[in-house]
């Protein structure tokens, strides 16, 4: 059964910006060009359900309003001897229905049944919008 991780995505305004992080990351990146990785601290002790359709969930600016699916989790050392741990990301930024969710420090699981569902056809124009716009409609119970 498939599950999820939350995280908050600091230094990000909206969904756009994250999107073109992602290209930028990728660009500079010594890894695959088809990978996208993002290096956490701790190594999830249920990887083996994130990577059987999980998505990491991310939260901008206090709603939870995207996702990456999860392709893989690998633990590594860095070049100081620390044990990190990469979450390789498929690059697609997929919107959700935005939900506000509290500040919380690392990443939380989320459950199958508690994530929210993908925006689907609207996606596209949703992404396109203002971002101001869009936590106002989201505010309002209308996205």
């Amino acid at each position: 059964m498939a599950l999820h991780l939350i995280k908050l995505c600091v230094g990000i305004d909206a969904i756009g910006d994250l999107e073109d992080w992602i290209v930028e990351r990728r660009r500079r990146s010594r890894a695959s060009p088809d990978e996208h990785v993002h290096v956490t601290r701790m190594m999830p002790k249920r990887h083996p359900e994130l990577v059987d359709g999980g998505s990491l969930f991310w939260v901008i600016r206090g709603q939870l309003c995207c996702r990456q699916r999860l392709v893989a989790v690998r633990g590594v050392v860095d070049e100081g001897g620390v044990s990190r741990c990469h979450l390789v990301l498929e690059s697609q930024v997929v919107p959700v229905s935005p939900r506000p969710v509290r500040p919380f420090q690392g990443w939380r699981y989320l459950e199958l049944d508690d994530a929210p569902g993908d925006l689907g056809a609207n996606a596209a124009a949703i992404g396109a919008m203002p971002e101001t716009m869009r936590r106002e409609l989201a505010a309002l119970g209308l996205l």
